[in-house]
């Protein structure tokens, strides 16, 4: 049996671990252009923007409709649309199935 003092410390330490490791919410995609980093990105990158993870941190974003994953690279600083969590390259988007929607559900995750 699991004594109740064992199962609070793992409750405690995942909700304290898992905010900054994942999250979840919506998403967009943008074309590119000058970043915040000073990069210069294009449609066909696998680049994201996110407002507080460092630049260069891989990110691996799942698209909760079909289960498609990618893995981007956080180059610049957004998204400031309402409700989003993170903006990514048209080449990310593509490959979520998301670009006929035009954004979409995920769940992101620091790799």
């Amino acid at each position: 049996m699991i004594s109740s003092k064992f199962f609070l410390a793992v409750v405690l330490a995942s909700s304290a671990v898992c905010p900054a490791l994942a999250e979840s919410g919506r998403a967009a995609f943008y074309s590119g252009g000058r970043t915040a980093s000073g990069e210069i990105t294009g449609p066909n990158g696998l680049t994201a923007a996110h407002q507080t993870l460092p630049f260069g941190t891989m990110v691996l974003v799942t698209n909760h409709r079909n289960g498609k994953t990618v893995v981007v690279r956080i180059v610049d600083r957004g998204p400031y649309g309402r409700g989003r969590i993170i903006d990514l390259s048209r080449a990310a988007a593509r490959e979520l199935d998301m670009i006929s929607a035009g954004t979409a559900m995920v769940s992101i995750e620091r790799q």
